[in-house]
């Protein structure tokens, strides 16, 4: 007999112990709630939202902490609940469906589904009575199941439409090799849609994309347009001085609601934090510029300050996000009034104010959102300025803070580190590194699986979704920026046995990769398999560069083999591209990426200078490995053989697998990294 009661509370995700306390009866993804759907013959209504929106606290605190829509609700569904950070495989597979239904999508995303979790209907945020031309969550509800018991045609239909479209999402679409001439197109069309005057792309909201940006901006380096270069400078310049930016805490929200940066939805990601790190690392490297080094700082300062998570043993990994609400108001926690500043600034009130657009009646419901509007002043001025942030964060820092979700995310952790490496090295931050290499050895330590992988999510002691290919692709990935970043061979073994990992659980036999693993046993219909990214970059994507780097770093004819696989596995509708930029990257680095080796022991100034040198490169597609005196790079790698020098430590770009001439200055190798010649 099935719990007539909430079973969320034996959860650990701190999105779903939000629900803990609803009378619904919820339960948690998995084989348990569907067996129990089936036996009851009830259709499934899942509802899947995560900690920090907003609008998944509106439909909560209005239809499901009511006690007449729970009834409702647990007399008609087997109702679950998921946290899309959590699952986000079976996110996948219900934002996909609903998609497919003409929706745009969104959280919370309602979906209902068949006994067996066969999706037939879906929504993303229902009213508790009609408005705005919608149905009220309770209309919604007793029409589905209606539908659902009277055998409705409407029913059989969408069901099996959607299974169709589900299985062809997810079936392989093999091609040639992505080449120049789609790189251009892609590039191209992106550009077409940027945004001239606030950067970004054209049209509200405005969402950063950093997989888009990050391939204009590698794809500059192939081509040698600027056009890329200059579309991230622009962006990174509007969006480091908008309200999108917490000017006293430091980190960007997700989105801004409008085309200018101004009004963010106030939620704040790690992985938007993450990718945004490293963009404006490469972007500093490129044209140093002291707004970047400065935001990049604060946003470390954040993360380090704010997002680190439980320690175990003295490790610990980073938190997965901070909410948009405080005190029940979105944006209550960041926001000003005229009177507030007045109070706390007195006499350096009216200079902050001008800078950062503080005004009486607000610029935003009767409030302030900081966003700077005045250009750089004098030293003088900024130091003031910089007094008064710290004035304003300390009263802050009194408020009632937005909650955090503070569970760990292998995936997320793992663009955290790789940014943090990267930045270590172009902002002379080595404190940034070890943190990086904590948050690595907290994942290694807890989160490992019996497979040699992964897991997905862990929070309090406990491991609580198990591993997807994107895990095992982005903390491969940041194994590779520790050993570039350190010389470490350590952290490539890692990599390597990730990489091998994937191969075994999640391989799709045409050298793609599905979402979930191969014995994954609550994943209903179809396994996923994209290489389309979202707001982070696709698992598969990121695990063609994976081995594309380990391909440039080992001279491994084998590893170039399975890297042209897998981006072969998405390629074979050339049409699709566009949704992969990531996978466009890798293709590009595995053409044209550049290792640079150093020769010459880890200890020694010179040979550590030359290797900063290249960490410093602007160009993602170059690759960093050390060949100590007495090693030298495997055979097969076209290093191999190469030493330093009687004078002292060298350097060797190599690139198409052809070595150029030893180098011993780093303006000379700071020169080459720069240009693909």
């Amino acid at each position: 007999m099935a719990e007539a009661e909430n079973l969320l509370g034996r959860e650990t995700s701190p999105y779903l112990l939000q629900h803990a306390g609803n009378p619904v009866h919820w339960r948690p993804w998995g084989r348990a709630a569907l067996d129990e759907a089936k036996a009851a013959n009830k259709p499934i209504m899942v509802s899947i939202g995560y900690a920090a929106c907003h609008w998944c606290h509106v439909m909560a605190h209005e239809s499901f902490e009511d006690p007449d829509t729970a009834a409702l609700m647990n007399r008609l569904f087997v109702n679950i609940k998921i946290d899309r950070e959590e699952r986000p495989d079976i996110d996948r597979i219900y934002m996909s469906a609903l998609q497919a239904l003409g929706d745009q999508g969104g959280w919370p995303l309602t979906m209902f589904t068949t006994p067996d979790g066969a999706p037939f209907w879906g929504g993303t945020y229902f009213p508790p009575e009609p408005r705005w031309g919608r149905p009220s969550f309770r209309q919604v509800l007793e029409g589905v199941a209606n539908a659902f018991h009277s055998g409705t045609e409407a029913v059989v239909q969408n069901t099996r439409a959607l299974t169709q479209v589900l299985e062809r999402l997810a079936a392989a679409s093999v091609g040639d090799l992505p080449g120049p001439g789609q790189l251009d197109a892609v590039a191209q069309a992106y550009l077409r849609m940027t945004d001239p005057e606030q950067g970004g792309l054209r049209g509200a909201p405005k969402f950063p994309h950093p997989p888009i940006y990050r391939f204009l901006w590698q794809n500059a380096f192939r081509t040698g347009d600027p056009a890329g270069q200059e579309a991230l400078h622009l962006m990174l310049e509007r969006m480091s001085q908008g309200g999108i930016y917490d000017h006293l805490g430091g980190g960007y929200a997700r989105y801004s609601t409008d085309d200018i940066w101004l009004v963010p939805h106030f939620e704040k990601m790690l992985y938007d934090n993450a990718q945004l790190l490293e963009l404006l690392a490469l972007a500093h490297a490129h044209r140093p510029n002291p707004l970047y080094a400065q935001r990049a700082a604060e946003t470390v300062g954040w993360m380090m300050r704010d997002m680190t998570a439980q320690r175990v043993d003295g490790k610990a990994a980073f938190a997965a996000s901070e909410d948009a609400d405080s005190e029940g108001e979105e944006g209550r926690f960041y926001v000003w009034t005229e009177a507030e500043v007045d109070g706390l600034l007195g006499a350096d009130a009216a200079a902050f104010k001008r800078a950062y657009d503080v005004t009486q009646g607000g610029n935003w419901e009767g409030h302030s959102i900081l966003h700077r509007v005045t250009p750089p002043g004098t030293p003088e001025e900024e130091a003031a300025l910089a007094g008064a942030r710290a004035v304003l964060f300390r009263a802050r820092e009194k408020r009632v803070r937005p909650a955090r979700d503070d569970k760990v995310l292998a995936d997320w952790n793992g663009l955290a580190i790789a940014a943090l490496a990267r930045a270590s090295a172009v902002f002379a931050q080595p404190v940034w590194l070890e943190r990086a290499r904590e948050a690595f050895g907290f994942i290694l330590a807890n989160m490992t699986d019996p497979r040699g992988g992964v897991a997905h999510a862990w929070r309090l002691g406990r491991v609580t979704a198990a591993g997807l290919i994107d895990d095992q692709a982005a903390i491969a990935r940041a194994a590779l920026a520790l050993h570039e970043a350190t010389g470490e061979p350590s952290y490539a073994d890692v990599a390597i046995r990730l990489a091998d990992a994937a191969r075994d659980a999640f391989s799709d036999s045409h050298g793609g990769f599905y979402t979930t693993a191969s014995d994954a046993s609550d994943v209903p219909l179809t396994r996923p398999r994209t290489a389309a990214d979202d707001a982070t970059p696709a698992g598969s994507a990121v695990m063609a560069e994976v081995l594309a780097r380990l391909c440039h770093l080992t001279g491994d004819p084998a590893l170039r083999a399975r890297a042209e696989a897998a981006l072969s596995a998405f390629s074979g509708q050339p049409d699709q591209l566009s949704a992969m930029p990531t996978l466009l990257a890798a293709a590009d680095l595995l053409a044209e990426g550049a290792c640079v080796v150093v020769a010459g022991d880890r200890a020694d100034a010179a040979a550590e200078a030359l290797a900063q040198a290249a960490l410093r490169s602007p160009d993602p597609a170059v690759a960093v490995t050390r060949a100590p005196a007495g090693n030298t790079p495997p055979a097969g790698h076209p290093a191999h053989g190469k030493t330093a020098g009687p004078d002292g430590p060298l350097a060797y770009v190599c690139r198409r697998n052809v070595c150029g001439l030893p180098m011993g200055q780093v303006p000379d190798l700071v020169q080459a990294v720069r240009t693909r010649a």
